[in-house]
């Protein structure tokens, strides 16, 4: 039996779960209030007080802090393949510094490696956001300057591309899916016989628009409202990413509330608005099945949006003549790197450095 500890940090909490092989044993979010984090001027800064709040509580559940691998949730680093990466002092100190951006998700390689420098074994990280598999060809934007860039949600799509995979008795390598992940973010990948080779930039603003974020605008619009005068630079990324998409219209940012408000509420605005999301996504899901030329096994919609049978039936009417549309509602972050971190265990996946 292996014994895996696994690590998600998002802003305001810490996922981490115990699994023994596949069976997740002991699963925890902790919460971290504003006035816990008010002490570190940075993100990287915070690793130590997460670490100790895990090691804490794995304590207080008389779970022995003896692990076979430490798996955390991949950061912003330097455009890599999709793998399993041993987490090395180089990128430790990418990682603190935040040379390729700051986001709570830098803390898992770091929280990893200290836990696991104290054992003796292995800290990981798995698909992190900056897989990078795209085709050359989707590289290139109508300015050299700003190229196309593959930030998404990887670790999710690719988990619910591999179990689509083992569940109609293929590799994942042999099949050309389609995963629209739709949560805080919204990605939709095209996937060629196991590798990413088109995807929107979630966090960078392109593709549909999100609970959250404004996704594709008008680069004419853009530019006017970032020299009206009347924003500043932070303002204006703000209304970009967190007030954006379901936020800027409705004022709501959960999807679910959206939901009520259109399908059992009645409320014209929100249901135009609900429904533009879902319409987005389908174009999106179009889009790729272009770039797959057709050739297309699968449509995989995951997330904790694909929970919304009407926005699910809403993308599937557009699309399923594509393909078969399968739904993966919720997603089992924690499950995927627990995954990764055994196929390297088993000896199924290489590390990569």
């Amino acid at each position: 039996m292996k014994k895996i500890l696994v690590i998600n940090p998002g802003s305001t909490s810490t996922k981490f779960a115990v699994y023994h092989d596949e069976e997740a044993v002991f699963t925890k979010t902790l919460r971290h209030q504003g006035e816990e984090l008010a002490p570190y001027p940075n993100v990287a800064s915070q690793y130590e007080f997460r670490k100790e709040t895990i090691l804490n509580a794995l304590k207080e559940e008389g779970i022995a802090i003896e692990f076979d691998i430490i798996v955390g949730r991949g950061g912003l680093l330097r455009p890599i393949a999709s793998g399993v990466y041993e987490v090395n002092e180089e990128m430790r100190e990418t990682l603190l510094a935040a040379k390729y951006g700051e986001h709570a998700c830098n803390l898992g390689g770091l929280i990893a490696a200290d836990i696991a420098k104290g054992l003796g074994c292995k800290a990981v990280i798995a698909d992190p956001v900056v897989v990078d598999e795209l085709q050359d060809v989707a590289r290139i934007s109508g300015r050299p300057e700003i190229p196309n860039l593959s930030i998404f949600h990887a670790l999710n799509q690719k988990a619910i591309a591999r179990r689509y995979a083992k569940e109609e008795g293929k590799a994942y390598e042999e099949l050309n899916v389609i995963v629209a992940h739709l949560g805080g973010g919204v990605s939709v990948g095209a996937h060629q016989k196991g590798k990413v080779i088109d995807v929107n930039c979630a966090l960078g603003g392109d593709g549909p628009f999100s609970p959250e974020r404004v996704g594709t605008l008008s680069a004419s619009g853009l530019m006017n409202l970032c020299f009206s005068g009347k924003y500043t630079k932070d303002e204006v990324k703000k209304m970009l990413i967190g007030n954006g998409g379901l936020m800027a219209h409705l004022g709501l940012n959960d999807a679910y509330q959206v939901e009520i408000k259109a399908e059992k509420e009645g409320d014209p605005q929100a249901k135009l608005i609900y429904d533009a999301m879902a319409y987005q996504v389908g174009k999106a899901i179009g889009d790729k099945a272009a770039v797959l030329k057709g050739k297309v096994d699968a449509i995989l919609i995951t997330g904790g949006i694909a929970y919304g049978k009407g926005f699910v039936k809403y993308i599937a009417d557009m699309v399923e003549f594509i393909a078969p549309v399968k739904v993966y509602p919720g997603e089992d972050e924690l499950g995927a790197l627990a995954s990764n971190g055994l196929r390297v265990l088993n000896g199924e996946e290489c590390l990569k450095y």
